[in-house]
């Protein structure tokens, strides 16, 4: 088993939603990442136009709050090479980011960390920006 963290799948919830094309190029990158590639051999496969407008996508900018805190924050779900955290850009790869990647608003995402802890967790609470609901298809 990797030690990177993982998400936790939440209980009760379907399998992520992923568009083909996320699915694709997420693919290339899952070769060296365990938890990616575990991710997306349980992912629902759309084609771009018919993904719910309120599913966390690449490139989806989203609203979440930090159970336990209250904490909100603005987070873009990015690729790594523009992953930016201090900005908000969060890495697909990332603990973080794979929770969050195919789940819909209202969802909760969790995560452990490293050492096998539960890291926080986060109630996506809007969606701001996909993709796929601006006809933006192949971004």
């Amino acid at each position: 088993m990797s030690s990177a963290s993982t998400p936790i799948p939440p209980a009760g919830d379907a399998s992520c939603l992923l568009t083909e094309l996320d699915h694709q190029r997420l693919s290339r990158l899952a070769q060296d990442h365990e938890p990616l590639q575990a991710l997306l051999d349980g992912a629902e496969l759309l084609p771009s136009p018919r993904l719910p407008a309120d599913i966390v996508s690449m490139n989806s900018e989203l609203e979440v709050v930090e159970l336990g805190t209250g904490r909100q924050r603005r987070l873009t779900l990015c690729y790594p090479a523009e992953a930016r955290p201090d900005e908000g850009r969060i890495s697909v790869l990332s603990p973080v980011g794979l929770s969050l990647l195919g789940r819909p608003v209202g969802a909760q995402a969790s995560w452990r960390t490293p050492g096998g802890g539960d890291g926080a967790t986060l109630l996506i609470s809007a969606l701001l920006y996909q993709p796929e609901a601006s006809g933006d298809l192949l971004r």
